[in-house]
């Protein structure tokens, strides 16, 4: 599941939850949205967990230090 599709399950759970004032039977639209906007919320923590952890890399090697010779021939 993608960032865009947990995103929109939570604000579809929203417009379920607290915009609509539909009443259909045998179906609880407000605990339909609730139920939505937890698995989008469990979806995207997800998600971030995963991509944090791909996205951590260690540290390059550190680089050889490169001393020059500054002398002068005359």
């Amino acid at each position: 599941m993608g960032m865009g599709w947990c995103i929109g399950l939570i604000a579809t759970g929203a417009i379920l939850t607290f915009a609509v004032d539909w009443h259909l039977e045998g179906v609880n639209l407000t605990l339909a949205g609730l139920i939505l906007m937890a698995a989008g919320l469990i979806g995207l923590n997800a998600y971030v967990a995963v991509f944090k952890r791909r996205r951590t890399q260690p540290p390059p090697p550190a680089a050889p230090v490169v001393e020059e010779d500054h002398r002068f021939v005359r």
